[in-house]
Parts: C-alpha cells; structure tokens; sequence
C-alpha cells in the first residue's frame, strides 16, 4: 500500500474506533439498569408497599405479622384474653386476619347483634330472663340475677324436694300447694260444694245421676298432708233382666246397669215393622226404647205362570213354597218348578215355562180393551170354548184388585172379545182352552179417563174475592197428577172449555179475553179442605195468582188433571162466582189524594199560560199570586202523598 493511501484512511479508521467505544458505554449503561430489583413486587400477598423517606419497603397487613416479603402470619388478636380485648363477659373468636367478640349466656350485645368488635364501645349487658312469661311453670315466680335467674315458689307452695329455689333447666320441677292438694277423683262421683286443703278438713261426694252408694261419702286431709282413701262406692243403678218383645229376642246385651243396652232382632220369619231395636237402662231403674214392632213375613198371592197348575197349602210366610206343574197339551221348557216366599215378602222369580204343541195364534189387542184371533180347526161348524182369567192392577192404588171369570163359546173362525175394564189399569188375561189342554197369556194396558169431577162447595160473591177450600179427588180413572185454579171473565163463563188454558198464564197476551190459570198444585201436595187464597200475588208451580182487577166480575174454575203413558185428561167444575171487587178505604184514600193532585197540576198548567200571556202587557194581578199560592200548596201535598199515590196508580193499571 502507498503512503498515500495509509493517509487516507487514518481518519476513516479513527471515525470506527470511536462509534464502537459510544456502542460499549450504552451496553454498560443497560446492564446496570437491569440489575436494580423492584421491591414493591416482592411484597407478600398479605402485605402492601409503602413509600418511607423515599424507599420502597413492604409491611404486613393489619391482623398479619412477619417480614412483608417472605412472611405474614395470622396474628391471633384473642391471646391477650377476651375480657382485655372483647370487655367483660365476653368470648373471643379469632379468624385469618381478624377476630369477632360474642357474648356469654345470660348476656346481650349492646348493639343487639350476635357478633360484634368492640371499636364502636359494644359490650355485653345482663338479659332479664323473667320477662319471658311462665318460664319458672304454675305456682312460681322468676327473680333475675346477673346473668342468670332463678325460681321461686309462690306464698303458700313449696317445692316437692324441699329446696327453697329451683332452676328449670331441661328439669321436671313443680310447686306444690301447702296442704293435702286436690282431692281425689271419685268414679261415678263428684264433689259438692266448698272444701279446704288444710290438714284436718274434709270433702263430701255424691254419686252421679243413675248410680247410688249405702256407705260413707266423705275422704279427710290427714296431718301428713295427704287425703284418706273416700269409702264411697257408686254403683249403677239396675234395670234387672231386660223385657222380651212380642216375636223378637235380644241379640246383645251390654248389661243391666245405668247406661247399659240391649238389642232385640227378630225372629226368623219376622220383620222390624217399627219401632226401636235397641232399650237402654235410665237412671230410674227402667228399661227405655222397648217398642219394637215385629210382624210376620206375608207374600200375598204367588205369582200366575200362563198353563200351569199350582200345588200350594195357602201359606204366605217366609219359606212357603207354590209348586208349578204344565197343564195337560203343554209341556215344561226350562226353569225350576217352584217358587219361594222370600225375606223381602216377595215370591221369587222362576222361568218355569209351559209350551202348547199346537193353539190359536195370531192374538191382536184392539181398542184397548179387546181380542182378536183365529182358531186352528177349519170350518164354522166346530165350537170351541174360551176360559178367560182377567186380572187387574193399579201401580198408584195397591189396595186395587179387579177380577173376571167367564166362558165364551163360538163358532168363528177369527173370534173376538172385548173386556169391561176399568181405566189407567194394566190387566193380565189368561186364555184357556179346556179340549186342548192350552192357555195363553194376553198383557193390556188400559188409557185413563176423565178423572171425576172436583168435589167443590161453589161460592158466589159480590165486592170481595172468597177464601176457598180445594177438596182431594180420588183415582178412580187414573192417577190424579195436579189441581189447577182458572179465573175467567164471568161473561166467558159459557164458552169455557175444560181442556183450554194449558199454558195460559197471566202474563201472555191474551189474558184480559181468554182469562188465565192462576196457581197449580201437585197432587201429592194437597191436603184435604186446603184453602187457597184468590189474588194473592205469589207463584204456584209456574202460574202467578194475580190479584183480581177493580169493578171486573170473575168466574173461578177447579181442574183436576190426570196425566200417565203420555194422555192427559181432566175435568173441571165451577167453584166461585164474584161479582163488582169493591176497592179497599186504603186505595179510595189513596185515589182521592191522587186526585186533588192532579187538580192543582191543572190549575198550575193554566195559571202558567194566563201568565205567560200577560207578561208582555202587564204586570201579574194578586189573583194570580193567589193561585201561585195554591200551587204552591198543591205541589206539597202532592208530594207528601206521592209514593202513595205512585203505588196505588201502578197497582191499578195491572190488577187490585
């Protein structure tokens, strides 16, 4: 290299050595950065960093001991005593990092909390226990101590253990009175009148109602202050053996002292008609209740089966029996042969069943009352005979019986026969022919009739309307169902109609023409000779009894209804006549105010137009004051009688 190239490259050089000095000072200047710990992040968990005299240094929290960087502990606050730290009659609990003061038993906090620290001047003052009622038991009182109480017994009481005060903690402890105490219970006995605890006194007893005693009746407080055993003894009173009853023998017997009971079933064969089934002994020594009523089972008639014959003795009583055999041409299908009076009094039911080879047929019912069929011989010159057994009854009438029993012979070959029946009657026909051992039986149902016509005592008046007496119909031709009252203007007395009226009632459309149906009684609701009062505004069944209008003239109809198998019928029968209804003093006051009202509206009415007329003329004259006056006046009295008058006006347009 020339020399002068090395001078050219002396500063170049020079210019390297000195940025790599500048490059290590800046190195040794982070290295000693680094280097330098952060001590607040050292600090314990339980510690915190505080700035002293420009120094970072860590100390433990409050309640915590130790270093700040390596350690803090729990520093237990309770070791220097809880009376020192919690106060007097205190507990201390230590907890990490703090602790918490409760009182002792018998104490309360000051604060009224369960827990407290005493920073804020809690402390612990005394509870009076003897607040809380009835805590020393009966016959004591509670006395308070320092945190504490205790019990002592009431003025004339002592303790049963002989200590002078007691404690009833979770202990059975009772005062017990100075002196004998209660006296005995006496069975069957009590006490009467006053007595004394004392030793020395007695206590008189007396058997109670139904019990006696022939012995002492007293017990005495002995000086040990105990009460002698009472010799009283009550025993019961005895009723003896209990009486017997006509066809019934006792099924329990409890006894034959006051309150004991006996109980009667009856015999076999026999039925409780009425009566009580259980006597009971009273305090006089008598048996109660012994009018039991024991009647004999009857089944009546046995039942009929169509072409048997019965073998029977008569008997009805439990246990009888009615033997079935066919009659001659039929034979048997089926069943038991016998029937058997049965505990309900009724014969039991049996599918015995007798069947003809060969009979008439084709039997049809006509005319309710009638029979139809054909006979199997060919040819009119052949007679046959008919037996006929008819049998009838009412369901609603069980005293009813009808019976027939007659021959027919004929020569037709589709005979006919019609039967006097009686109406709303379910009959059984027993068609018998003796030369072919055969028999049918025929089931008819007869329709009710025209029931008979009211039994009425017809009543005519004039001014006011009558009280009325509906007497019971009997059920000749079907059961009766309802009773009906019919008021009806008197000049339509001639075109009434029985059937008419259904449902017409007062309030329909045409009541003021047709009239109306004013009350309706159920059969089974009427007593015989009951009175039924005309107008008197109530509903019976669904019709309302109007009260009769003023002046009219009426004409009162009773209707007896029968009503079975869907056909109703009935019959009518005049029952009063009324002729000009008077009104009553009370609505003629009451008219007469209405009236004088209205003539000093009238009065009113004309004034005020006279007055409207003159207005724009002259001035009013006295006369018109004066029947302003009269106004005046007319309109007080009108109001004085206005819920009178309002009343009997209303009243009047629909009836009286």
């Amino acid at each position: 290299m020339s020399p002068g190239t090395g001078r050219a490259l002396g500063p170049l050089l020079l210019l390297l050595a000195l940025l790599l000095s500048l490059l290590q000072c800046a190195a040794r200047r982070r290295v000693v950065k680094r280097s330098v710990p952060d001590v607040c992040a050292t600090c314990h968990v339980h510690a915190t960093c505080h700035q002293i005299e420009g120094k970072s240094v860590c100390i433990c929290n409050y309640g915590f001991v130790g270093n700040g960087r390596t350690h803090c502990q729990d520093k237990d606050e309770c070791q220097i005593g809880a009376s020192k730290i919690c106060g007097n009659h205190t507990l201390c609990h230590n907890t990490h990092g703090s602790f918490y003061c409760v009182c002792l038993d018998g104490y309360r906090a000051s604060n009224n909390n369960k827990t407290f620290i005493p920073n804020d001047g809690t402390n612990c003052t005394d509870i009076d226990e003897c607040e809380e009622s009835g805590l020393c038991g009966h016959n004591a009182k509670c006395v308070n101590t320092e945190g504490s109480y205790k019990c002592y017994c009431n003025d004339g009481y002592k303790l049963e253990n002989g200590e002078r005060s007691f404690h009833p903690d979770g202990n059975t402890v009772s005062c017990r009175e100075i002196g004998c105490g209660s006296p005995p219970e006496m069975k069957h006995g009590y006490v009467v009148g006053n007595y004394s605890l004392l030793p020395g006194s007695a206590v008189h007893y007396e058997c109670k109602e139904g019990f006696y005693s022939n012995e002492g009746k007293f017990s005495y407080c002995t000086a040990n202050e105990t009460w002698e055993p009472a010799t009283l003894s009550c025993k019961g009173v005895d009723c003896g053996v209990p009486p017997s009853v006509l066809n019934a023998h006792p099924a329990s017997v409890s006894g034959t002292t006051y309150g004991s009971e006996v109980t009667y079933n009856c015999v076999h064969g026999y039925f409780m008609a009425s009566g009580n089934q259980t006597a009971v002994c009273n305090a006089k020594g008598q048996w109660d209740g012994t009018d039991l009523v024991c009647k004999e089972i009857d089944c009546g008639k046995p039942l009929l089966i169509p072409h048997t014959e019965m073998t029977w003795d008569n008997s009805t009583t439990l246990r009888s029996r009615v033997y079935y055999q066919c009659e001659e041409g039929y034979y048997f299908n089926g069943g038991r042969n016998f029937s058997e009076c049965t505990i309900d009094q009724s014969w039991e039911n049996i599918t015995f069943v007798c069947k003809v080879k060969e009979a008439f047929n084709n039997v049809l019912i006509f005319n309710d009352t009638c029979l139809k069929w054909k006979r199997n011989v060919r040819g009119t010159d052949v007679e046959d005979r008919y037996s006929f057994h008819v049998q009838g009854q009412r369901w609603y009438q069980k005293e009813f019986f009808h019976e027939m029993i007659f021959d027919l012979t004929t020569h037709k070959q589709a005979p006919e026969v019609c039967f006097d029946l009686q109406p709303g009657t379910n009959y059984s026909v027993n068609i018998s022919m003796a030369a072919l051992n055969f028999s049918l039986l025929v089931s008819l149902t007869t329709q009710i009739t025209d029931p008979p016509f009211p039994d009425v005592e017809f009543v005519a008046v004039t001014g006011s309307a009558p009280l009325l007496r509906l007497r019971k119909a009997e059920d000749q031709n079907g059961p009766i169902s309802f009773y009906q009252v019919i008021v009806l203007p008197l000049d339509l007395q001639s075109t009434f109609i029985c059937d008419s009226f259904a449902a017409a009632t007062f309030f329909s459309n045409t009541t003021d023409v047709k009239g109306y149906v004013a009350a309706e009684f159920r059969a089974k609701d009427v007593a015989d000779n009951m009175p039924v009062s005309l107008g008197d505004r109530h509903y019976y069944g669904k019709f309302y009894n109007a009260p009769l209008k003023l002046g009219e003239e009426y004409c009162v109809f009773l209707r007896v209804i029968s009503e079975w198998n869907k056909v109703r019928t009935q019959s009518c029968a005049i029952w009063a006549q009324i002729k000009n209804l008077a009104p009553t003093p009370q609505y003629m006051t009451a008219v007469g105010l209405g009236s004088v009202a209205a003539v000093c509206l009238i009065l009113f009415l004309t004034f005020s137009a006279a007055r409207s007329y003159l207005h724009n003329t002259v001035s009013s004259p006295p006369a018109a004051l004066a029947c302003e006056a009269v106004y005046l006046s007319a309109t007080m009295d009108t109001a004085q009688i206005g819920i009178t008058s309002s009343f009997l006006e209303t009243e009047n347009v629909s009836l009286l």
